[in-house]
């Protein structure tokens, strides 16, 4: 082995000479298998992230245009004349469509100024946009900012957004990245399919069409219309620059750039917004400067203030709602959850009967105090929630505060009503330190106290010829929220005379053979199969009354026995044909107790449970309709949000009554306003008729009536029952709207159309048979002969045979003999009294005296007393009036039925 220096030196330099050969091998080794390894991750991960690109697209919902309409639509009230009324929608759907056509260009191109400048160049997706959102991010991030800030949304995108995705939520980035990447591969499909059918400008306008119908607008708007209608109070399509530059500012957030509650803010995009516009020519400088100059927001405050005043509904459209969601329900087979969709959210149109003239008159009417009380009550509303120490909850109301306060006075009357509001609130303290101890651990949950203006009212006003309502008012005193209480249409009173009318007289006269000349004997009656007795409301008793004179003055006995021939079968069967709903035939209470409204004191409108204002109206307006009902209606028809016609509401009509009834009846309720109760609603230069009624105790207080155009009730009255006197409280406002009503409408007067079924007849009022003259015109209180109108076929054909006339001596104040001197006769007219006589009626001091049958004059003697001195007569008497007659016999003549009237006649009155 050659160890010398010089080898091992040399072998030394050899391997110091291999060492970088080496080590330049493994380093390109190295870097060959790192690349390769580099090569492969990013093949693996761009193969994942197709992957994953490919799922997120397979996970993406297949839309077409169709999905991307927006849904949920405001519901639109016109008027018959198509004059918006109100909107109603629910919370996601106060939308009105409207087409680009009716969007004008300026608040197009505001929109896509700030949201999408190449909207018309793109095919959904702005690579431009997205580049340089991008580029701004990873500014933002280096530079320590809040990152990816700006956006990059195509106005496709967020078409796609708002109704594809509306209610997917996005937790975290990767969950929103996703989203994003589904957004963008939708646009891209979108438009593509749509410019399958139609050129891309008209796929941009179809989708702009969507969007601007689409986009949240604050204030619960929903699309530029209701925009447009919200923030001032006009149609889209009349938007000025300015304007329109107001509503595309809102859409970046709708809370922050709410132009009535940040206007500032939004003035601050606003301006940006017509910068943008006039950058990128789509106005001119002249056209900026005039929109910069413009005070947009005063006018935005003007419409808030009117439109906060006016966004309770009032009573009509309470009703109207109601009575759509009930109509969809009943007549379309909507469930309850179809019928509240479609109202709020499907963009209906309801064309409304009201009449505004006459709606507004009614409320200023009942809204002015003189028409009421100097001092008025009010009555208590209260709500009180606490939970106790051991965790349960009670609740209590103004029932448990009434309880209270009468275990406290000892009474069973309701103590509701106080004479203040300090009263009032007073009494709900008092009762809740009853049952509320904070020291014991009780905590208060909630408390609510209100109070409401006592008395109360409603009106119904309606077009008896149509069924169309006009008006209605549900309560007087400020309405504090939409669908409550309405007085008017939901709550059921007892109706009082006014109910005698429709249960008793009409009926009578229609199928049992009475007539307004039948007479009844006012005097004591019990009701049938009882010992319960029937009161006059002044607890008089008339004697012999005409039914004419019993309506005239509202005899409660006349329509107690007009019911007994009637039957209550009979009336309640008319009833229901008149459209009361809420009538039973037969109510078991929890109590076992049975109610029927088939019963004798429904004559007088005693029923179970009352009637609502709006089915008395319309009763009353079908005799003012010469017999014909029409259910009353509040809208016309119902057409959808496609312009089709979705419900046709033509009310229902029925021949109820013959006309011959409906006018008898109208005429005699003529009387009732010209010489009767209701004297107090005797209009200025308009026919009327009507009926009065008041309920037991002066709870309720009615008038139904109407005129040749419209036919109206009131109710007056406490919410709970109290005893009050109305006076002609309601009568008068009655009469005020009625008059109001005329002169603004300027109606001509006219009377009641007569129909041909009408004739005539001069009758005696006593007997209700034809009047005999020099008898019936000689009763000691007066002429009891009037001319009457019947139906054809019901004309009376016997003469009067209650009245008698009877020869007397004047010395002897007994029936006169012939053998009485001429000098010493005088003629004197009686009543023969009826079956059910009583000395206690009106007539009982003109009764013929029992014994005149078989008396005569003990003076003058040789014959007796005969029967020619008895002769037939009738009418209402005070003192016996004598009348000279020089011929001991009767004569008689009668009086043809068909002769004319005297002008003094034409007015038929019991007075």
């Amino acid at each position: 082995m050659n160890l010398n220096k010089n080898n091992i030196d040399r072998k030394q330099r050899n391997l110091s000479s291999k060492l970088p050969k080496v080590r330049k091998k493994f380093s390109v080794i190295l870097f060959k298998y790192t690349l390769v390894a580099i090569l492969a991750l990013l093949v693996i991960g761009a193969g994942a992230a197709f992957g994953m690109v490919r799922s997120i697209l397979d996970n993406a919902p297949d839309i077409d245009p169709s999905d991307v309409q927006p849904e949920g639509f405001s519901t639109t009230i016109y008027n018959q004349d198509g004059e918006k009324l109100l909107s109603l929608a629910d919370y996601d759907s106060n939308r009105i469509y409207v087409t680009i056509d009716k969007i004008p260009k300026n608040l197009q191109n505001a929109f896509i100024a700030i949201e999408d400048e190449r909207f018309y160049e793109h095919d959904g997706i702005d690579p431009r946009g997205i580049a340089r959102a991008f580029f701004v991010g990873v500014k933002n991030i280096l530079s320590g900012n809040s990152g990816f800030s700006e956006g990059a949304s195509t106005l496709t995108q967020q078409l796609i957004k708002n109704n594809v995705f509306a209610a997917y939520s996005e937790p975290s980035f990767i969950v929103k990245l996703e989203r994003k990447i589904q957004e963008q591969y939708l646009a891209l499909n979108l438009e593509k399919k749509l410019t399958k059918t139609m050129s891309k400008y008209e796929a941009k306008q179809q989708i702009l069409e969507y969007y601007l119908n689409t986009i949240n607008l604050g204030q619960s708007t929903l699309g530029v219309q209701a925009a447009a209608n919200r923030y001032f109070d006009k149609d889209v399509s009349e938007l000025t620059l300015s304007e329109s530059a107001v509503i595309a500012s809102i859409t970046k957030n709708p809370s922050a750039l709410d132009p009535i509650r940040h206007p500032e803010d939004n003035e601050k995009r606003r301006a940006t917004i017509l910068k943008r516009m006039l950058d990128q020519e789509l106005i001119t400088q002249k056209q900026y400067n005039k929109a910069m100059k413009d005070d947009v927001y005063s006018r935005i405050k003007q419409v808030d203030t009117k439109q906060s005043n006016s966004s309770i509904y009032s009573y009509f459209m309470d009703a109207l709602i109601v009575q759509v969601i009930d109509d969809l329900q009943e007549q379309l087979g909507y469930n309850r959850t179809q019928a509240y969709n479609a109202l709020y959210r499907g963009g209906l149109s309801i064309y409304a009967t009201q009449d505004q003239t006459i709606q507004e008159i009614c409320d200023s009417v009942i809204s002015d105090p003189s028409m009421f009380p100097d001092n008025s009550d009010v009555s208590l509303g209260y709500r009180l929630s606490i939970q106790k120490k051991d965790g349960t909850t009670k609740n209590y109301s103004e029932y448990d505060v009434d309880a209270y306060l009468r275990q406290k006075l000892k009474t069973s009357r309701s103590q509701m009503i106080f004479s203040n509001s300090d009263e009032a609130k007073a009494a709900a303290e008092e009762f809740k330190a009853t049952v509320y101890n904070p020291k014991k651990g009780d905590t208060l949950l909630g408390e609510k106290i209100t109070t409401t203006i006592q008395p109360q009212v409603s009106f119904t006003l309606m077009d008896q010829k149509t069924g169309y309502v006009k008006a209605i008012v549900g309560g007087r005193g400020e309405k504090t929220g939409n669908l409550t209480l309405n007085r008017a249409t939901d709550t059921t009173r007892q109706p009082g005379s006014t109910f005698k009318i429709v249960s008793a007289y009409l009926p009578a006269l229609d199928t049992s053979g009475v007539t307004l000349a039948t007479t009844f004997n006012d005097a004591p009656y019990n009701w049938p199969n009882t010992s319960q007795p029937v009161r006059n409301a002044n607890r008089q008793y008339g004697g012999l009354t005409t039914v004419r004179k019993a309506i005239q003055n509202s005899t409660n006995i006349v329509a107690a026995k007009t019911m007994e021939i009637v039957t209550p079968q009979v009336s309640y069967n008319y009833l229901l044909n008149l459209g009361f709903t809420t009538l039973v035939d037969r109510q078991v209470n929890a109590d076992g107790s049975v109610y029927s409204d088939i019963q004798y004191p429904t004559a007088l409108g005693g029923i179970t449970n009352g009637v609502t204002n709006l089915e008395l109206t319309a009763a009353y307006a079908a005799i003012a309709n010469q017999g014909v009902y029409t259910k009353p209606i509040l809208y016309t028809k119902i057409i959808d949000h496609e312009g089709n016609l979705l419900y046709d509401n033509t009310p229902t009509t029925k021949q109820v009554m013959k006309d011959s009834t409906a006018w008898l009846l109208t005429n005699a309720m003529e009387d009732v306003v010209n010489y009767g109760t209701g004297t107090a609603t005797k209009l200025n230069g308009m026919t009327s008729a009507g009926k009065t009624g008041t309920t037991s105790n002066n709870v309720d207080f009615w008038f139904s009536g109407y005129t040749p155009y419209y036919t109206a009730s009131i109710w007056y009255g406490y919410d709970i029952n109290k005893s009050f006197s109305s006076g002609s409280a309601h009568q008068i406002i009655w009469k005020t709207i009625m008059d109001k009503v005329d002169s603004t409408l300027q109606l001509k007067d006219k009377s009641f159309t007569k129909p041909s079924s009408i004739t005539r007849a001069t009758i005696c009022t006593k007997s209700g048979k034809l009047a005999v003259s020099g008898l019936c015109d000689r009763d000691p209180r007066g002429s009891t002969i009037r001319t009457e109108y019947f139906a054809k076929g019901t004309v009376p054909t016997e003469e009067c045979d209650v009245h008698v006339k009877v020869t007397l001596c004047k010395e002897s104040k007994e029936p006169a003999s012939k053998y009485c001197p001429d000098y010493d006769l005088v003629s004197y007219v009686y009543l023969i009294p009826p079956e059910d006589s009583s000395d206690e009626t009106a007539d009982a001091p003109y009764y013929l005296p029992d014994n005149f049958q078989n008396q005569t004059c003990h003076i003058h003697t040789g014959s007796s007393f005969g029967s020619q001195f008895l002769a037939p007569y009738t009418e209402d008497l005070k003192e016996p009036t004598r009348i000279p007659d020089s011929s001991e016999s009767l004569q008689r003549r009668k009086i043809d039925s068909e002769e004319e009237l005297d002008p003094d006649e034409q007015a038929i009155s019991e007075e």
